[in-house]
């Protein structure tokens, strides 16, 4: 089997069921998480991304305004990104008896609504561009902010900043409510 069949293998070993949900999916979702976890410092959020790029800047605005809100265990600000260089080194420092809380930005089918892809189970970093890091998230989330294309990186960093914002808030509002 030559190198791509194994990388296509890889990808499609994702065991976890994700559904595509508007936001009320989501708040759905953390009112879930919140409900088995109720204490939120016993609750990691890991917002992956990076500031240098428009549409992959979605996890570092969610993280960034939910530290704004005075949750404790925040991995990923606009500040200090959890990018994919730094991702293995601020991952592995999370404490084991944390719920970690994935949030990232992906590639799909864009509508006029926005969409989210969420799990119960984690998510799998940088995959729309081909990289391989370690899954991670007892649930997951991640912010449909461009279509599919060839050419991600372009996609991803051509995304609307208007409409990254507005999911990030909305996102990071629902949290908010959740374990209020």
């Amino acid at each position: 089997m030559g190198n791509r069949a194994k990388s296509r293998k890889y990808r499609h070993s994702d065991l976890v069921n994700r559904e595509r949900a508007t936001i009320e999916g989501v708040t759905e979702l953390f009112r879930e998480a919140a409900g088995k976890h109720p204490d939120r410092s016993g609750i990691a959020f890991v917002c992956i991304g990076t500031d240098c790029s428009t549409g992959d800047s979605f996890g570092p605005w969610v993280g960034t305004m939910l530290t704004e809100a005075g949750f404790d265990h925040i991995i990923g600000t606009l500040e200090h990104p959890c990018d994919a260089d730094r991702y293995e080194e601020r991952t592995a420092a999370i404490p084991k008896e944390l719920t970690i809380v994935a949030i990232d930005a992906c590639l799909g089918k864009k509508d006029q609504t926005p969409s989210y892809m969420i799990a119960r189970g984690p998510l799998y970093p940088a995959h729309a561009v081909g990289k391989r890091l370690t899954p991670i998230g007892d649930y997951s989330i991640a912010g449909i902010v461009a279509p599919t294309s060839v050419k991600p990186y372009w996609a991803i960093q051509h995304a609307s900043l208007f409409e990254v914002v507005g999911m990030a808030r909305a996102v990071a509002d629902v949290i908010v409510q959740a374990w209020k």
